[in-house]
């Protein structure tokens, strides 16, 4: 385990551009002739005045419909803010502004740099059981190695399944009072906490919420503004505070009302990484 996570780990050292690259993001650079990434630039670049910080690299997940965003890093020197294409194509001004502001107060808590320390973590937990899915794979081969090694390959894949219900547990355990601190710090970088509120509303009202296909998400599940990976069973085990309860804390006049949008490129079916 450990020497997993320590291998994971090294793979993000370069920091926030790592994370962005391992879950598909691409990078949006200065002089871009879309529109909407002009305005996402512009916003970045906004709320990196306002908390006196260098401007992080800007990434867009393009392949991802429903609206969500991240933060990544290491140190200020390294981060990276993430947003899905779903985010630049359905927000408002003022509601994407809500949301990278709730990032870069991730960026000045430091919760980005404990957040890609988890995913190396998660990573070791969730070694043994993908390397006993990948045994057990095998097929012929693991049965001509004999019954003992197809009773490891099973065992380690109960334990993996073990681990990554308790690595779970450690992700919503830390997540959601980040999330909750990183809505009030949004507030005092915008002055406008409806703006945030309008994006949560959003989310709620999608037919698919803010989940992540990415197959990689799973285990970076905590670094987003929202749930990547609602469980409906195991309410539990959500790595955010409900959206109802994020929202009144913005919008005391909430009624509950959350605002119905749609897309046909929406994906339906989000690739889970191992078990989840």
């Amino acid at each position: 385990i450990l020497a997993a996570c320590l291998y994971k780990l090294q793979t993000l050292k370069q920091g926030g551009s790592a994370v962005a690259e391992m879950l598909g993001a691409k990078r949006v650079f200065p002089g871009e002739t879309d529109e909407a990434k002009r305005r996402l630039l512009n916003v970045v670049e906004e709320m990196a005045i306002a908390a006196c910080i260098p401007v992080p690299k800007v990434y867009v997940m393009a392949s991802e419909y429903n609206i969500n965003a991240f933060a990544a890093g290491l140190t200020l020197a390294d981060a990276a803010v993430a947003v899905t294409q779903g985010a630049l194509d359905k927000l408002t001004r003022d509601e994407l502004q809500g949301v990278i502001a709730h990032e870069f107060s991730h960026i000045l808590n430091g919760d980005m740099r404990l957040n890609v320390q988890l995913i190396g973590i998660l990573y070791g937990i969730l070694f043994l059981g993908l390397a006993g899915r990948k045994f057990l794979s095998g097929g012929r081969i693991s049965f001509r190695a004999g019954i003992p090694a197809v009773i490891a390959g099973f065992c380690l894949t109960v334990i993996g399944y073990l681990g990554s219900f308790l690595g779970r547990i450690m992700q919503c355990a830390i997540s959601r009072q980040q999330e909750l601190l990183a809505d009030a710090s949004a507030v005092q970088f915008t002055r406008n906490p409806l703006g945030l509120a309008g994006a949560l509303k959003k989310i709620g009202g999608a037919p698919f919420g803010s989940r992540i296909g990415a197959p990689e998400a799973g285990q970076a599940s905590h670094l987003f503004f929202s749930e990547s990976h609602p469980d409906a069973l195991f309410n539990f085990l959500s790595t955010h505070p409900p959206l109802a309860d994020r929202i009144r804390l913005l919008d005391p006049s909430f009624d509950g009302k959350y605002v119905a949008i749609s897309d046909s490129r929406q994906t339906p079916k989000p690739q889970y990484m191992f078990p989840y």
